[in-house]
């Protein structure tokens, strides 16, 4: 963990904020080819490695666009869904994490469908059987994420039947288990790191030092504010050492619970421990 908020410190200001909206804009576009045309998505813009290493490699990125249906009612619902989820999420964490969390998921499923692609050719099958790797685990993984941030949030089955995300999140991972019991080697593979980074943001969101790590920063802080010289910035994040220098538009809030002298960016405002 300090190792990551070492990097949020000298990456986070070139964090993309808002990201869920270039990811929607993916979504819709998709969703539009659906209706037109399904048959061009997998011809032009799949996930498929033999196709990137021929040269078509704009297919790194237009395999987000996979609609997530044909329906014209459910997608919408499905894309509005996954933009608040997406939204929500980075406004608890912060614009950083949830940049990495993203893009750490798209990694792995190149990489994922990079080793499809490689166990394909070994056991013989032609391209014409090469299963292409869709954003349905992705998105999975980040409805995942928020079940684990927003345990208590209640979803409406069928618009009506009220069912907390916390157990909608574990018949999901149950279904998960099952189909990599029972999948082929390419299955496992496939479910394993189409869904890592969601493993490793569970393994490092149940890490008990992460306060501590954060106490540590703020204090540090503190400390900073106090011997500022006079030709500083004037304001710094408590969590992340953010100040107006790095982002004009940032917005900075003293926390009314912490120690006098700790204010905090908009990303950390809500998210940071209290130091009292």
């Amino acid at each position: 963990m300090k190792f990551f908020y070492k990097l949020e410190r000298n990456f986070g200001k070139y964090s993309i904020r808002n990201l869920m909206n270039y990811f929607v804009i993916f979504y819709v576009v998709g969703f539009v080819i659906s209706i037109m045309n399904s048959y061009i998505y997998y011809e032009y813009m799949a996930l498929d490695i033999g196709k990137v290493l021929e040269g078509q490699v704009w297919r790194l990125i237009t395999w987000l666009a996979y609609p997530p249906t044909n329906s014209m009612i459910f997608g919408l619902f499905m894309i509005i869904t996954y933009y608040s989820l997406g939204i929500a999420l980075e406004n608890v964490w912060g614009s950083f994490r949830f940049n990495v969390f993203m893009f750490m998921g798209c990694l792995f499923h190149i990489i994922g469908a990079l080793l499809m692609y490689v166990y394909g050719i070994r056991m013989g099958i032609e391209e014409s059987g090469y299963s292409y790797l869709t954003p349905d685990n992705l998105n999975l993984s980040i409805f995942l994420a928020f079940a684990l941030t927003f345990p208590e949030m209640e979803f409406r089955l069928y618009f009506a039947i009220p069912v907390k995300a916390k157990y909608l999140a574990f018949f999901y991972i149950l279904l998960e288990i099952y189909s990599f019991i029972v999948g082929s080697i390419s299955s496992k593979v496939t479910i394993v790191l189409s869904l890592l980074n969601f493993i490793i943001f569970y393994f490092i969101s149940r890490r008990k030092n992460i306060i501590n790590d954060v106490s540590n920063m703020q204090r540090k802080a503190q400390y900073r504010v106090k011997i500022r010289p006079v030709n500083e910035s004037r304001h710094r994040c408590a969590v992340c050492g953010k100040t107006e220098k790095d982002d004009e538009n940032m917005e900075f809030r003293y926390c009314s619970k912490c120690k006098e002298g700790l204010e905090y960016c908009m990303d950390h405002l809500y998210t940071h421990e209290h130091v009292e």
